[in-house]
């Protein structure tokens, strides 16, 4: 009987250890992504590498710097553009015009509110290596 039940706790720490490394939970600060998300949801992330995002996904990424002592360590935005799609200079006109393309290792990202949003319109491209992952639903 014993064994049995340290077998299933074995098996159970082995399973949340997986997933941790493949999901994690973040919590939504501020209005930049509403109404789609709201000030304190928490979202479900799965951990990915860039190949894997695509214009439209949700995406959660590390702040770039300076990064303020107190605000969110992550923003959550949406992937307008990813490497190797045409630079929409259009709308962000921050963005250097002589790119034809989104380089290899960045992102452009927007707001769903554009008017509370620090986002590719105010920062340019962001850092392919500095997304946590896709959001996966809210929780």
């Amino acid at each position: 009987m014993w064994l049995a039940g340290g077998l299933a706790l074995t098996a159970l720490a082995g399973t949340v250890a997986v997933l941790r490394r493949c999901y994690i939970v973040v919590r939504v600060h501020g209005t930049s992504m509403t109404p789609t998300l709201r000030d304190g949801d928490r979202v479900l992330v799965r951990r990915v590498q860039l190949a894997r995002v695509g214009p439209g996904d949700m995406v959660v990424i590390k702040m770039p710097p300076p990064h303020t002592h107190g605000a969110p360590p992550w923003l959550v935005k949406r992937a307008v553009a990813v490497p190797g799609d045409p630079v929409p200079t259009d709308r962000f006109p921050i963005l250097p015009a002589t790119d034809r393309a989104v380089p290899p290792d960045r992102l452009v990202l927007l707001g769903d509110n554009p008017t509370a949003s620090y986002d590719s319109r105010l920062n340019g491209y962001f850092a392919a290596d500095k997304v946590l992952g896709v959001v996966v639903r809210t929780l």
